[in-house]
């Protein structure tokens, strides 16, 4: 049964991650990106501004309903930054060869405006459920495509794969991760680094979105630094390595490398596929945590949540590759004939064994214990994320029902997903990670395709709050301007907190309109 179950999920990945999800992937990035005059470097100043909180006196104060924006912003990061930064790069390695790190920085530098697009409209169709605000794709697909029974079906399929991918599939590769790496640095027990795990995640996923919002803020940002700080430790150590390092990389990504020149499908295709597994740019989870900011304009998480993708590819998963190509601490392997290309680890499989051994080349015997730890933060972020994304979901597909019912079901499926880290720590198997995969996989054909067909919109959210700066406003969001339809709450949220701000738009714009 076990071995059916791999081959049966293994065709179904093989058949959703196919070249045409890569094309799509990279067609709605670079789109977006180009219809947008590439917002990720004209606005790189506004993604800081808004990161940093530099609006913290109005749009950082939590209310009973949303969290911080960068509480939102670092709940997003938590589930970007996870196993994948570790363990996924060194597998793109693997099978992608060196080039596979610049497709990973390709799909993250286009994935940002991607990124911009899935944040603001969450914000925009975001609603008000059981006193928290509430939304990601699911909402966007159903109200911003007019509510029609298609949009329905598709938001309905959307939500269900993300409870598979993020309650259920999802959780048991995290906690095995993190079970297998503390047994190889502490000969723990995986039952107890389970348990361990588990107890981490219950006391803080039973505490709602706001808990798992200010734990993130604390957690997320010192986790990332002090794994960029070490890989740029191990890189000077390594000086000497960095020109033929990022030669490497580059001759590699252009079929210029008489090496790897026979990969070069492979190098692409691994790089966009694990770029976008970690980076998460267009399949929606990002988005479940924007909507839950408390911002006067949708486009200003839009932008925030942007910079996230550049952290976590762009310096989280740069940061591994340098640990392991610095190093010479990585095999590389050609998938179709199954023959060994490079073998700077004789018999090791990809995985987190190649920057456990990258770090102990320079820092002998630190490497198992340092990602031992790494691992288990970054799986611990990523599992609370894990809860948010399907809390929200689950509020979707319950969206008629009565408040007692969705409170009943969405702890029933924190308890599972307790439950699940539990388990999972003390095994794996292809199936699980192949339905896991299937389940983003799902949501990626949908998201990319509710995003191009919602673009309009999207675009025309950053027009308007690109009108209001340039006027000299602090950018306040009124559906009407964008012709936006369903997006009720904010005609209250505006009235309730930003009121002062819509008065001196409204003054500026009749000003100009009086000179016109």
């Amino acid at each position: 049964m076990g071995a059916f179950l791999d081959d049966l999920t293994t065709q179904m990945y093989n058949i959703i991650w196919a070249l045409p999800l890569t094309i799509l992937a990279l067609g709605t990035g670079l789109y977006f990106s180009l219809r947008m005059k590439f917002p990720q470097i004209r606005l790189f100043k506004d993604m800081v501004h808004y990161l940093l909180g530099r609006d913290r006196k109005r749009e950082d104060r939590t209310s009973k309903e949303g969290m911080s924006s960068f509480q939102a912003f670092a709940l997003a990061l938590g589930g970007r930054v996870g196993v994948g930064n570790i363990a996924g790069v060194a597998t793109a390695i693997c099978f992608g060869g060196p080039g596979a790190v610049f497709w990973m920085w390709v799909i993250a530098f286009i994935g940002a405006g991607t990124a911009f697009s899935e944040s603001a409209l969450a914000q925009v169709y975001k609603t008000r459920i059981d006193g928290e605000y509430k939304g990601g794709p699911a909402y966007y697909i159903e109200r911003g495509m007019g509510g029609n029974k298609v949009a329905k079906v598709f938001a309905v399929v959307f939500a269900l794969a993300a409870i598979l991918a993020n309650g259920i599939t999802g959780p048991t590769i995290q906690a095995f991760n993190f079970a297998d790496a503390a047994h190889n640095a502490f000969n723990l027990n995986p039952w107890i680094g389970g348990a361990l795990m588990a107890a981490c995640v219950a006391v803080v996923a039973f505490g709602g979105a706001k808990r798992l919002g200010r734990v993130s803020e604390l957690v997320v940002p010192v986790m990332a630094i002090i794994y960029i700080i070490l890989a740029l430790v191990i890189l000077g150590i390594n000086f000497k390595q960095i020109p033929s390092m990022f030669g490497l990389i580059f001759s590699s990504a252009f079929k210029m490398n008489s090496v790897y020149g026979a990969i070069w499908g492979s190098t692409v295709m691994w790089g966009v596929k694990r770029g976008i597994y970690s980076n998460e740019a267009g399949y929606g989870s990002g988005a479940h945590a924007a909507a839950s900011a408390e911002v006067s304009h949708p486009a200003k998480q839009g932008l925030a949540q942007s910079f996230s993708v550049y952290v976590d590819t762009l310096f989280v998963c740069t940061a591994t590759a340098i640990m392991i190509l610095s190093t010479g601490m990585y095999n590389v392997i050609n998938e179709k004939t199954e023959t060994v290309i490079t073998e700077g680890v004789p018999g090791m499989a990809a995985g987190v064994g190649f920057t456990q051994k990258a770090i102990d080349s320079v820092f002998p015997g630190v490497g198992s214990v340092f990602i031992a730890i790494a691992v288990f933060f970054f799986a611990f972020t990523t599992l609370l994320s894990f809860v948010l994304y399907t809390d929200v979901n689950i509020s979707y597909i319950l969206k008629n029902k009565g408040e007692g019912i969705r409170k009943v079901m969405t702890n029933v499926f924190r308890s599972v997903i307790v439950v699940i880290v539990l388990i999972g720590a003390t095994r794996s198997s292809d199936a699980a990670w192949n339905t896991a995969d299937i389940g983003i996989g799902i949501m990626c054909w949908i998201n990319f395709t509710a995003l191009i067909i919602l673009s309009t919109k999207a675009v025309k959210l950053l027009k308007d709050y690109e009108r209001q700066k340039h006027l000299g406003l602090d950018p306040v969001f009124e559906p009407a301007d964008c012709g936006i339809k369903n997006a009720d709450l904010w005609t209250d949220i505006v009235k309730e907190k930003y009121a002062d701000l819509l008065a001196k738009k409204h003054d500026v714009e009749g000003k100009r309109k009086k000179e016109a």
